[in-house]
């Protein structure tokens, strides 16, 4: 599902780092499915009110937020780093009716082919190395009065001592990301939202995500 794994290794010698296409690739092989099949909770509260356009939905997964909007009428490329990922967002795309176009692509390491009035990213799993170029091409792919909308890890709880898979490497902070967009933004959410979790054997716990939405001007 992870758009923004660096591809720098030598192309003679496959990439089986924790973060690569393949290791993403063969997770995804493991099991029938990864998620829950269900569009993401912050999606759908802070999509429901925009008005449908062009949407790039980065690091898919297996597609349910992307037949999301798409059954909302938004035109949505759904880009993501596995092929593997995006095979199976091809298969949900089609039981649900709806076109979609797909980017297999690395977008830490280029930028997106065009501009779109909304950029969609949800817990996309990136080491902090690849962040900043990640977060710049998606602000970089959301064209003039559009929207950033991204959520993921925050690292509040890794200061809290909130036990979270690779929250050390991947997490970041929403203050900061906005932050980091410069001029030219108005910031609408930046903040640690808290949430119930549950690991497989039911056991909950509250959790931080970063979520940010920004407008560009």
């Amino acid at each position: 599902m992870l758009p923004g794994m660096a591809h720098t290794h030598d192309h003679s010698e496959p990439d089986v780092s924790e973060w690569s296409e393949q290791a993403w690739d063969a997770r995804y092989r493991e099991r029938t499915h990864i998620w829950s099949g269900e569009p993401n909770a912050v999606l759908v509260a802070e999509v429901e009110g925009l008005r449908p356009g062009t949407a790039l939905d980065v690091g898919a997964g297996e597609g349910a937020d992307a037949v999301w909007l798409a059954r909302r009428g938004w035109v949505v490329t759904a880009a993501d780093l596995s092929g593997v990922a995006l095979e199976r967002a091809r298969e949900a795309a089609a039981r649900s009716g709806v076109e979609i176009a797909w980017l297999h692509a690395d977008l830490a390491e280029r930028p997106a082919p065009m501009t779109y009035d909304l950029v969609t990213s949800f817990f996309v799993h990136v080491p902090r190395a690849s962040q900043p170029a990640l977060f710049a091409n998606l602000a970089a792919a959301v064209a003039p009065g559009g929207t950033l909308l991204l959520v993921g890890h925050d690292l509040s709880d890794l200061r809290a001592g909130v036990r979270r898979p690779n929250l050390d490497e991947m997490g970041w902070s929403a203050a900061e990301v906005a932050a980091g967009l410069g001029a030219g933004w108005t910031i609408e959410i930046a903040q640690a939202r808290a949430r119930e979790a549950r690991d497989h054997e039911g056991h909950g716990d509250v959790v931080h995500d970063a979520v940010l939405r920004a407008r560009r001007s």
